[in-house]
């Protein structure tokens, strides 16, 4: 019985898995923050290859 209560008392874990989610949402939104960093980018540089090309 007193193992039980220690294992629900204990909030080391807890720590771990917020820490976790925190990295996911980060990861995900820097993900998308890459991909229409590239699309403007790509656009930018067709702009100018058009524009030298005259």
């Amino acid at each position: 019985m007193r193992l039980l209560r220690s294992i629900l008392r204990d909030e080391g874990g807890s720590t771990a898995v917020e820490y976790g989610l925190i990295i996911a949402v980060l990861s995900l939104a820097m993900i998308a923050g890459f991909g229409a960093f590239t699309g403007s980018l790509v656009n930018m540089f067709n702009f100018i290859s058009g524009k030298l090309a005259v």
